[in-house]
């Protein structure tokens, strides 16, 4: 029983042996991945471009409302009964058709009375001029007073002053025979008629209002920085080669919602109560899908900020002082620098202080660097709006990837992998069972086990803790039970 007690010793000693030495080395591999983990990261590839003054085109729009310049209200200049129409409310009408009939045969008639009174007038002119001839021969004879002379020649003057004026009502005659005829002054879309057939109109009273859908003019207003730069860019081209583009707020993606024209006017004075310059474009509109009298955004083609510092917007991140920009130094480390922010432009970030010329801005996506960290340059193609389109493409693909992942493919292989786990470690439990068994039966199962320790050393590390004297492991303990019986 002594000599059994005294064999199960060794084996306690052999496998704390065996744990100490294990946990020696597992000291040294960590000390070795902190050493390694203290090593400087490998530099990171990104987008670098060095900054320069450049011209950027503006991605800007200006709220305005639509008029037609040529609208045009339709007004009766005589007077009496409207006796006809001759459209329907809401047609197309062209420049010229006649719209309403105001008694014309009212009108008809006097004219044929004063185109009477005409033939009159020429009558008398013709009588009076033959009469101041002939007293005129007469008094080369001296049959006839020198009076009677004068007194003929005043008669043709009345007579031919009479004509004149017989021409003249004859004149306003055709006129308000004219005008009772109401004509479509321009083309476009008529509204609702304001009187009714049978009802008596004066001069003065509306009738319907003709409003014209192509060409729409647009009037806004250019902050002053604008009209500057825009004045700066008109240098050597005409006004209308500034392009415009009419936007419906609302009507995004439907027909129409979207009008291609240029601009007609810049004013020449700012407008001291609100620091602004008048403008004005006009737009096609052959659909006439859009209507005056509509809030629209004005947004002009061409527009730049000259002699400017940019940045892709991509670029900009926020730091604790504000907006920053990771700035390259000699040694290609990345360094935070706070910017200055002027206007977006489009794609592009306008800065205008906090940075100079000719310094190295990291523009790809910043997310993922920090301070101090080592970067790998890559050239930069100068498109702004090509670099965010990659990096949205990146994303919506991380997106995709993590949502595939989320659906059910990664917890599906790391059950697999416990699973294994599970029977690989139940397996080493049964494999272990019978050996733990043996040295309770005879005194040279604890020496077939003292000598398979060895063999078996990190199972046994594993499997036996770490005791004093006095706990000694389940084998000792069964092999002490064992000689005792």
């Amino acid at each position: 029983m002594k000599i059994f007690f005294s064999q199960g010793r060794p084996l306690v000693a052999l496998a704390t042996a065996l744990l100490i030495a294990g946990c020696g080395q597992d000291e040294a591999a960590s000390q070795q991945a902190g050493a390694g983990g203290e090593q400087q990261m490998p530099p990171k590839a990104v987008e670098v471009a060095t900054l320069q003054r450049q011209n950027i085109p503006l991605d800007k729009s200006y709220p305005s409302k639509l008029r037609s310049d040529e609208e045009v209200t339709l007004v009766a200049r005589v007077t009496g009964y409207l006796e006809e129409r001759k459209f329907e409310p809401g047609d197309m009408v062209e420049a010229g058709q006649s719209l309403y009939a105001i008694e014309p045969d009212l009108y008809q008639s006097t004219v044929e009375q004063r185109e009477a009174d005409l033939a009159s007038a020429q009558a008398e002119l013709a009588r009076a001029q033959r009469d101041s001839e002939r007293f005129q021969q007469l008094a080369a004879q001296n049959s006839v007073s020198r009076q009677q002379v004068d007194q003929a020649l005043a008669d043709a003057r009345v007579a031919r002053a009479s004509v004149a004026q017989a021409q003249a009502a004859l004149n306003s005659a055709r006129l308000d025979l004219n005008y009772a005829d109401v004509k479509a002054p321009v083309s476009g879309l008529i509204s609702l008629s304001q009187v009714n057939v049978g009802n008596l109109v004066s001069s003065g009273t509306e009738l319907a209002t003709i409003t014209p859908l192509d060409p729409l003019e647009v009037r806004f207003q250019l902050p002053q920085r604008d009209a500057f730069e825009l004045r700066q860019q008109l240098q050597g081209q005409e006004i209308t080669d500034i392009g415009a583009m009419l936007e419906v707020p609302g009507m995004e993606g439907q027909p129409g919602a979207e009008l291609q024209g240029h601009l007609e006017f810049l004013g020449a004075r700012v407008d001291s109560g609100t620091s602004t310059v008048q403008a004005q474009a006009s737009f096609a509109n052959p659909e006439g899908a859009i209507l005056p009298g509509q809030f629209v955004r004005v947004r002009l083609q061409g527009m730049k900020r000259f002699n400017v510092l940019a940045v892709p917007e991509l670029a900009m991140t926020q730091g604790l002082m504000g907006p920053q920009v990771f700035v390259l130094d000699e040694d290609n480390t990345a360094r935070a620098r706070p910017v200055q922010l002027g206007e977006p432009a489009g794609p592009w970030q306008i800065l205008v202080g906090g940075i100079e010329a000719g310094e190295r801005v990291v523009v790809g996506d910043p997310s993922s660097i920090q301070p101090g960290m080592p970067i790998e340059a890559q050239p930069f193609d100068g498109d702004a709006a090509a670099l965010m389109d990659r990096f949205m493409q990146e994303k919506q693909q991380q997106q995709a990837q993590q949502q595939a992942a989320a659906g059910g493919g990664a917890p599906a292989e790391e059950g697999a992998a416990q699973q294994g786990a599970s029977e690989e470690a139940a397996a080493g439990n049964e494999a272990a069972a019978p050996e733990q068994a043996e040295p309770s039966d005879t005194e040279s199962s604890a020496d077939n086990a003292a000598e398979a320790a060895p063999a078996n050393s990190a199972d046994a590390a594993q499997q036996v803790p770490m005791s004093g004297d006095g706990e000694s492991d389940p084998e000792a303990q069964e092999a002490q039970g064992a000689g005792n019986e």
